[in-house]
């Protein structure tokens, strides 16, 4: 291991540590890390030997090798935070990505569901439920995608979920430790509410007698908690072969709360944004969804 190298773990450790990053934040530093220094390694130069011209042609770099705006401005984020922590180390005199300018990302505004085809993939897994001894994962199945979109849950928030975090008499949830370390409690919507308690009695009990016992809400067919990859399989296999994905019912629950009238503000704290620009991108979803409608049905459009 390099020298540069051991650098990359200190700076790993520290957001692990002191910033409290989660395991995947930290795993995409190092990826985009790790080119830079394969970067830096085919040129012949150190860390500590970057001034403005070696960061450009790394930006340069990364263009012709196909990357998006936003995937370049990703990771000339990262080399910022990078140089910062090894200024404050005084590994190096100066930070050289101070000034450095970075190309505009182009505004991408996320895929949402109609609310009808939400609703054709909670029938598909309501479906499941009465099919002829049907399996104890259609209510879990049921239980956890009623959840994402009634309460526009992350996969790993409700993979995270335990009993304690459910109330279900008086409808409320407790999400602990979501993206940015923010705790925050959401109202249970009805549906999901007895969607859970279809699953505790009638399913739980029976997944877990396949492992060795946890605390977990929801688990898979081992008996263990849930991964978001079993939660990424369930959500596309209700997809009914269209492409779809947990974070998509996230979107579609922020854009359905906008469209019924609810206030920025409101949606930024059910969805656990640190910043209202998070949310904004919704508004603009909206507004392209109701410039669609009033072209196609205004006589005069």
């Amino acid at each position: 291991m390099t020298a540069d190298h051991g650098l990359l773990n200190r700076f790993l450790d520290h957001l692990a540590g002191a910033r409290r990053a989660s395991v995947h934040t930290v795993a995409a530093y190092r990826n985009d890390l790790s080119d830079f220094l394969g970067f830096l390694d085919r040129l012949g130069r150190r860390v500590a030997d970057v001034d403005h011209r070696v960061l450009r042609a790394y930006l340069a770099n990364l263009d012709t090798r196909g990357l998006a705006r936003g995937s370049i401005r990703r990771r000339a984020s990262a080399i910022r935070s990078f140089y910062r922590f090894l200024h404050r180390e005084e590994v190096v005199d100066a930070n050289p990505t101070e000034g450095l300018s970075l190309p505009k990302a182009r505004p991408r505004l996320p895929r949402v569901l109609k609310a009808a085809e939400v609703g054709r993939m909670l029938d598909a897994a309501e479906r499941r439920t009465t099919a002829d001894e049907a399996p104890p994962e259609a209510w879990r199945d049921l239980a956890l995608v009623e959840l994402l979109y009634d309460a526009g849950l992350r996969a790993g928030e409700a993979c995270g979920l335990k009993f304690a975090d459910v109330d279900l008499d008086e409808g409320w949830l407790r999400v602990e430790q979501g993206k940015g370390g923010r705790d925050r409690v959401l109202p249970l919507a009805a549906p999901a509410s007895a969607a859970i308690s279809l699953y505790l009695a009638r399913a739980r009990d029976e997944i877990a007698s396949r492992g060795l016992g946890t605390d977990a809400l929801f688990l898979n067919t081992r008996g263990k908690p849930m991964t978001t990859r079993d939660v990424r399989r369930v959500v596309a296999r209700l997809g009914d072969g269209r492409p779809v994905w947990p974070h998509l019912l996230r979107h579609s629950f922020a854009t359905h709360l906008l469209e019924g009238g609810a206030d920025l503000r409101t949606v930024q704290e059910l969805l656990g944004h640190t910043d209202v620009g998070s949310t904004q991108v919704y508004t603009h979803v909206t507004r392209e969804r109701l410039r669609s409608v009033y072209d196609a049905t205004h006589p005069r459009a």
